[in-house]
Formats: structure tokens, C-alpha cells, sequence
């Protein structure tokens, strides 16, 4: 090797390359897509579902149905069902009853083999209430049951005012008239001439002016 010889440069990879120019994406064009008709959507249509054969079940084994089935719960009626006789019959024949409404207390009695004559405190029926309404709530028990012009009635009324004594008296009455007539008390029972009515008036408190009327309230 001779020494005239130049050593060769040594000529960097990246050099030797051919400069190659860099490639640059070119922008993505956005071609229209062609419109889509939208799909009509058909209803779906379910398969029919398999007929089952009906298996027929003789009536004796079918369950009895109360309600719904022409007889109501109203007019059912329990055939061990006791009723509570509130009204008594003396040793002459007399039927007894005794009502409550409010302050108002009536002692009631029937006889049998009369005109329909009803004696209050001594005055007729006429005499004693004068409201057409009073008078007509007093004989409806006696007309349900058939006997308002076959028996004289007969009352004693104390306390209370004119409703009170009128509520009083007609319980009474159907006290009595259960008594006279036990076959009638499913009647009297379901027209209510045998419930007590409970409401009484609502006592006063302290503090205010009635049972619940407050006194006027002043701002100033």
C-alpha cells in the first residue's frame, strides 16, 4: 500500500442515501356517500301460540263461588249467627226496648191488638215533634215491619232536644219490635234501626272557644 495513496473519507450513512423528500399525507377527501333510504321497519308478527286442548272437568269437582256469582256479600247471611235480643217481653205480653242517642234516654214498650196509636210523654205523636221529618223517622221501623196500625206504642223520653230524642226513640223502637217480632231482625239490622249512633257533641277545651274554635287572633 502505497503512502501517496489518501485515505477515503468515510461518508455518513445518512449521506450516502439519496435524499428522498419526505412524503406528506394529502388531505383525506370526504366523498359524498350515496343517501341511504331508510329501511321501513315491519312489524313483527308473533307466531300464533299452539291451541291447547280443553280438558273438560266434571262440576262436582269445580269450586262453589259466593260472590261475583249472583249472590253478594251483603245478603249472606251465617246460619250460626246469634243475634243479640235486646228487646224483652214481659210476663203480660209487652215488648220492651230501650234507646240512646246523645243525652237523650227513651224507655220504650209495644202492646199487641192495637190502632197504631203512639203516646209520647203523655202527648200524641202530632202533639209531642212537629217536623214532618221527626215523625216519619219514628214510624219507619214499625211500617218495615208491617205492624204501624196493629200495636200502640207507648214511650217515655227525658234529656237532649229534639234530635236527640227522636234518634233515642227509634232505637228504641227496633229494640222492642226485635223482641215482638225475632224474624225481623235481619230487616231492622240492615236499615240500621238497630245501631246506636255514638257521636256525642265534643266537650270544650281550655284555651280555647269551643271544642275547636280558637279565639280571633290580633297582630297588633
Amino acid at each position: 500500500m502505497s503512502t501517496d495513496e489518501t485515505p477515503s473519507e468515510e461518508v455518513p450513512e445518512e449521506a450516502a442515501a439519496p435524499e428522498v423528500a419526505a412524503e406528506t399525507p394529502e388531505p383525506a377527501v370526504e366523498t359524498p356517500e350515496p343517501a341511504v333510504e331508510a329501511a321501513v321497519e315491519t312489524p313483527e308478527v308473533a307466531a300464533p301460540e299452539p291451541e291447547v286442548p280443553e280438558t273438560e272437568v266434571p262440576s262436582s269437582d269445580l269450586p262453589e263461588l259466593s260472590l261475583g256469582s249472583g249472590t253478594s256479600a251483603e245478603n249472606y247471611v251465617d246460619p250460626d249467627y246469634v243475634p243479640v235480643m235486646r228487646g224483652k217481653i214481659d210476663r203480660f205480653g209487652v215488648a220492651m226496648g230501650t234507646g240512646r242517642r246523645k243525652t237523650s234516654v227513651a224507655r220504650v214498650r209495644i202492646k199487641n191488638d192495637g190502632s197504631g196509636k203512639v203516646t209520647i210523654n203523655g202527648k200524641s205523636l202530632d202533639e209531642y215533634f212537629c217536623v214532618e221529618r221527626d215523625r216519619g223517622m219514628i214510624l219507619a221501623p214499625l211500617k218495615l215491619v208491617g205492624k204501624d196500625e196493629t200495636v200502640d206504642v207507648i214511650v217515655r223520653v227525658n234529656g237532649g232536644g229534639t234530635t236527640g230524642q227522636t234518634g233515642a226513640i227509634v232505637l228504641g223502637i227496633g229494640r222492642a219490635l226485635q223482641g215482638l217480632v225475632p224474624e225481623s231482625h235481619q230487616e231492622l239490622s240492615a236499615a240500621g234501626f238497630l245501631t246506636r249512633d255514638s257521636r256525642m257533641v265534643e266537650r270544650k277545651k281550655y284555651g280555647l272557644r269551643k271544642a275547636r274554635r280558637s279565639f280571633q287572633f290580633s297582630k297588633r
